[in-house]
C-alpha cells in the first residue's frame, strides 16, 4: 500500500512576518518549522504501513527550496521517499491554487491509496487544502480524524470530531484524511533514519515537470483575493479597586460597570 503524506514548512507561531502590500506571509525572513498536525499525519502513516507490513510512505511538500528541511523531518521520521514541489511562479498562491499544483503532483508520483494531511495549516487555518486536492483529484474524503480503528486494502475506518459528536466513517480507498493532533502522538526520529535523511536525494519539481502555466497558479491563478492585512488593536481600560471591605468592593465594581455601559441588573 503505498501511503502520501502532505506536508507543509510553516513561519514559527511566534516569528510571523507580513507583507502588508501583497497580503501575504514573508517566509524567507521567518524561521521555520513543520506544521504541528502534518507530524501527526507522517507518524501515523508510518504506523499504517507498519500495521500492514508492506508498503511505501511518500512525504510530498510545496514550498520554498528551504522546505527541503521539512521533507528530511519526514524522512527522519520514517517515510521512504520525499518530494519537493518548488517554483517561483507558485509564489502567493492560494488555496484553490495550492491543491491544483499537490494533485496534479499526486496524479505523476502516485497512485496511492491513501492520502493523509494535517488537518489545518498554522499560517492559514482555513482547513481548505485537503478536501480541494481530494475534490479535483476525485477521492473520498474526511476531515478532523481523530482516531484511525481499521484498515484494508479496500476501504478505512476512521473516527472524527464535528462540533457536537464523534462520528464512525468507513470509506472505501483510494481517500484522503486530515488529521487532528489527537490522532498519534507524533513519533521521534531514529538515528538510523536520521542519518538516511541526510544522505537521501529530494527530488524538486517543477511548474513544467507537471505541466502547469503561470496563469493557473500564483496571484494569476488565485482566484482568493486578500485586500487588507492588519493586526488587531487591543483596547483594555481596566480599574484596579482597592477598598476595606467586600461590601464597597463590590458596589464600586458595579459602578464601573454602569459606567462601561454593563447593566448591573442580575
Amino acid at each position: 500500500m503505498r501511503i502520501a503524506v502532505l506536508v507543509k514548512q510553516v513561519p514559527a507561531t511566534e516569528d510571523v512576518k507580513i507583507d502588508n502590500k501583497k497580503g501575504t506571509l514573508i517566509r524567507e525572513k521567518s524561521e521555520v518549522e513543520t506544521n504541528p498536525t502534518d507530524l501527526t499525519a507522517i507518524s501515523q502513516a508510518v504506523r499504517i504501513k507498519k500495521t500492514i507490513g508492506k508498503g511505501e510512505v511518500v512525504a510530498i511538500s510545496m514550498g520554498p527550496s528551504s522546505a527541503i528541511k521539512t521533507l528530511r523531518e519526514a524522512l527522519s521520521l520514517g517515510c521512504d521517499k520525499a518530494f519537493l514541489i518548488s517554483d517561483r511562479i507558485f509564489a502567493g498562491s492560494d488555496t484553490l491554487a495550492t491543491a491544483k499544483v499537490l494533485s496534479r503532483a499526486l496524479q505523476q508520483l502516485g497512485p496511492f491509496k491513501i492520502i493523509l494531511a494535517g488537518n489545518k495549516s498554522s499560517d492559514g487555518e482555513t482547513g481548505q487544502v485537503g478536501p480541494s486536492v481530494a475534490m479535483q483529484l476525485g477521492l473520498c474524503f474526511t476531515t478532523y480524524v481523530t482516531s484511525i480503528e481499521k484498515v484494508t486494502d479496500d476501504f478505512i475506518v476512521i473516527r472524527r470530531l464535528t462540533e457536537t459528536e464523534y462520528e464512525r466513517i468507513k470509506l472505501k480507498l483510494p481517500a484522503l484524511l486530515t488529521v487532528t493532533k489527537q490522532v498519534c502522538e507524533p513519533d521521534l526520529p531514529s538515528l538510523r533514519n536520521k542519518i538516511r535523511a541526510l544522505e537521501l536525494k529530494i527530488p524538486i519539481l517543477r511548474a513544467t515537470d507537471l505541466g502547469i502555466a503561470d496563469s493557473e497558479v500564483g496571484l494569476k491563478g488565485s482566484p482568493t483575493k486578500v485586500m487588507k492585512i492588519f493586526r488587531p488593536k487591543i483596547f483594555r481600560k481596566g480599574k484596579i479597586i482597592k477598598v476595606g471591605n467586600v461590601r464597597k468592593a463590590v458596589k464600586e465594581i458595579l459602578l464601573f460597570l454602569e459606567k462601561q455601559g454593563v447593566s448591573s441588573q442580575w
